[in-house]
């Protein structure tokens, strides 16, 4: 029996906005999905740590994607021997159907809520939603002044980057790691493993450690060196024929590739910087060895001074993300008032049965 489950994030409120890759979490015509749709407080969570359990206690291999903006909450639950999924397709990461009722079916929770009740609050519901709202707001706008000073360290850091001694070492542990593959076609499902949340910085890097036989870790400070590597890498297990799990940095998504995860191989090549550490005694690689130094002590003043404020604004967004979970309770309250949480519990038990088994 699996004991402790994998966590990813499948979100991220990252320096570029709210990044969202529930629609990369399965496969279309290979998984079945459900999408869970319902209000804040209505159980979806519950629902789906229900789920989990039931798949835990059958002895299947589990992931559980917790939320970013409540850390102690699901978006997803992904039970991989039967390649089934529960997302939480509620705003911001609505999740639209591709094959609808071939793959992706509906869960509604709103069928279970008591709507005079809420019609009743309606003012108070606006007025907490739109509180809750504002402080996203807000949280959006530290997150998006770290990534600025953040993108501007990594961009530097390209600069004094060997790329053809990086291009030469990624190559040869291309070579050595990552022997051809029967398969043809490779899939890439796309995960953070960290993510900035009411409680700081938080990183599952046991996701990785505790599940992979081979770790490679190339420490990283900015991310110029292994963020070449990752990409390379990432291209060679493609052209292989591997599926692989793409983890995202979740800062800036959109620029930078932290680890490549290749689950068949047992094989992870990870990053390490300053948020994100390994406990591992895996081979490691330093990146300085493929800077050029005159060039990196140039800008060295500058890059401290952008970590400085980067962590400074990440403490800010931290905080006015807890602020909004608060808002984000006392809004949950009122849906939580208004559910037919036994009628929930007793369609759980029946959906359980049917899916899981």
């Amino acid at each position: 029996m699996q004991k402790t489950p994998q966590k990813f994030f499948l979100a991220a409120n990252s320096g570029e906005g709210f990044v969202s890759f529930f629609a990369e979490s399965y496969i279309p015509g290979e998984y079945r999905a459900y999408i869970i749709k319902g209000g804040p407080g209505t159980g979806k969570s519950s629902f789906m740590k229900f789920m989990a359990a039931k798949a835990i206690d059958k002895g299947y291999s589990v992931i559980l994607c917790p939320c970013s903006s409540d850390p102690d909450s699901l978006d997803g639950v992904i039970i991989e021997d039967t390649k089934t999924v529960f997302l939480d397709g509620t705003a911001p990461h609505v999740v639209e159907p591709q094959l609808p009722g071939a793959c992706e079916n509906i869960i509604d929770l709103g069928r279970f809520w008591d709507s005079d009740k809420l019609y009743k609050n309606r003012r108070e519901i606006s007025e907490a939603a739109a509180v809750n709202a504002r402080l996203h707001k807000t949280a959006a706008a530290y997150l998006s002044a770290a990534g600025e000073v953040m993108y501007d360290n990594f961009k530097i850091s390209k600069c004094f980057t060997d790329r053809s001694a990086v291009l030469k070492y990624a190559l040869k542990i291309c070579k050595k790691y990552l022997p051809k593959s029967d398969k043809k076609e490779s899939h890439e499902f796309v995960r953070f493993i960290g993510g900035v949340t009411p409680k700081g910085v938080i990183t599952f890097t046991g996701s990785i450690t505790d599940f992979y036989k081979n770790v490679i870790v190339i420490e990283d400070k900015f991310g110029g060196v292994s963020g070449e590597i990752m990409k390379y890498i990432r291209a060679a297990a493609k052209t292989g024929g591997y599926d692989i799990i793409t983890v995202k940095n979740h800062f800036l998504p959109n620029e930078l590739i932290d680890h490549i995860l290749i689950p068949e191989l047992s094989l992870a090549f990870v990053r390490e910087s300053e948020f994100t550490k390994f406990d591992t005694n895996a081979r490691r690689i330093h990146s300085r060895r493929f800077t050029q130094k005159h060039i990196e002590k140039k800008y060295r003043g500058r890059m401290l001074f952008n970590r400085k404020i980067a962590k400074q604004l990440l403490l800010g967004a931290a905080a006015t993300l807890k602020n909004a979970k608060d808002a984000h309770d006392a809004l949950e309250k009122y849906y939580i008032e208004a559910m037919y949480f036994k009628a929930i519990s007793e369609y759980a038990i029946k959906t359980a049965g049917k899916i899981i088994g």
